[in-house]
């Protein structure tokens, strides 16, 4: 049975010429990059030259990006780093959004336990943090505003500028989750008004297992790993050289392609939706998200009138990926804490999945895809 694979936005398929540049990684650069012998020495240079290559994509210097392990600890990182540092000044409050991705919500919520406020901004119906609210929300102790670049399960970007201008205007360090939106927009972090900045290499077509933090070179921050010198002393650890090498190759890709990717992307998207409303009636699917600001490759859609988990379990049998959502909460059937903050209605809360599309994705697979899934999305019409 053919296999099809709707879920980019969970983690995408390594691209060849990734695969490649880590491969002679593995098999010619060994040594510890913190080592002073030539084998060291190689790998030092080699770590350099990915970091000036993912640098030169995101508009940054290559001094203000830190390697991580991934999006979860550079946001865990970014947040606690620059909140406890911003403590010692006497800064304790936290502001954030209800739709940002679980790695942030819950180090915000584990730093209220030590002592920290925590304001958490609604959302209008199509996942839109408001920057007036951001506003209104600043206290003279505000130690961090954070809000994600665009939403991993709704494709909703947010207005990351409007929020970076009022943050600087009040010198409030302001960090933004990129994962998911690396690759699918233009970065320029000479350019917009954001201290921090999340990436993760494994939505852009590079490996699990490596990320990136950007941190403006001004900001006040403290590491969240101990131990060596590594990275600055600001991420202790032995690097991952072959990650790092994947995660350059990768971010060039990504950036290099952008235009025509996003003009393909937003084709299979709009045609994808237009299938499922043929299909199912248009009047019982509903389009969870913001019609315009939106990535180009996360199509949220309710079957008004099935479930999520029925649904599921049918796209599966047929042989295609999909999600109900965030892929680290994929392990349970559970409403979306993203589609809940929208207020979305019941049946379209409890009737939701996603849809995402990158490498490998075609017209002709989408047409392949509808056709192995028409007959259950009539039979479960009918039945509704």
């Amino acid at each position: 049975m053919e296999r099809i694979y709707f879920d980019h936005a969970a983690s995408s398929p390594l691209h060849p010429d990734v695969a490649d540049a880590m491969m002679a990684v593995y098999k010619e650069t060994f040594g510890n990059a913190s080592s002073t012998h030539s084998f060291g020495r190689a790998a030092k240079a080699l770590l350099g030259r990915s970091r000036e290559r993912i640098a030169a994509a995101v508009g940054c210097a290559p001094n203000e990006l830190y390697f991580t392990s991934g999006g979860t600890e550079s946001d865990n990182a970014a947040i606690a780093g620059v909140a406890r540092a911003m403590h010692k000044q006497g800064k304790a409050h936290i502001i954030t959004s209800s739709v940002e991705h679980h790695a942030v919500l819950r180090t915000c919520e584990a730093l209220q336990k030590e002592g920290f406020e925590l304001t958490v901004l609604s959302v209008d119906a199509s996942g839109l943090v408001s920057p007036a609210d951001v506003e209104a929300a600043i206290r003279p102790d505000t130690a961090l505003i954070t809000v994600m670049y665009a939403n991993n399960e709704t494709g909703t970007i947010q207005p990351i500028e409007a929020i970076g201008t009022i943050a600087r205007e009040r010198g409030i360090p302001f960090h933004v989750d990129a994962v998911q939106a690396l690759g699918s927009i233009p970065i320029d972090l000479k350019m917009l008004p954001v201290d921090l900045m999340s990436f993760s290499a494994h939505k852009i077509n590079g490996p699990q297992g490596i990320g990136a933090l950007y941190i403006a070179k001004h900001l006040p921050f403290e590491p969240l790993l101990f131990g060596g010198s590594q990275e600055r002393k600001r991420r202790a650890g032995t690097e991952n050289l072959a990650g790092a090498a994947g995660f350059a190759a990768a971010a060039e890709l990504a950036v290099n392609s952008l235009t025509e990717k996003k003009l393909f992307l937003d084709k299979l998207r709009l045609n994808w939706i237009e299938r499922m409303k043929g299909t199912y009636g248009a009047e019982r699917i509903a389009v969870n998200g913001h019609p315009t600001e939106t990535l180009p490759h996360i199509a949220n859609l309710s079957f008004i009138g099935s479930d999520t988990e029925t649904l599921l379990m049918n796209f599966d049998l047929a042989g295609i990926a999909v999600s109900g959502g965030s892929a680290c909460t994929a392990g349970a059937i559970e409403p979306s804490h993203v589609l809940i903050a929208m207020g979305i209605s019941e049946a379209r809360l409890t009737s939701a999945v996603r849809f995402s599309f990158g490498l490998g994705n075609t017209l002709e697979e989408l047409e392949r895809a509808h056709k192995k899934i028409a007959t259950f999305l009539n039979r479960i019409r009918t039945n509704a």
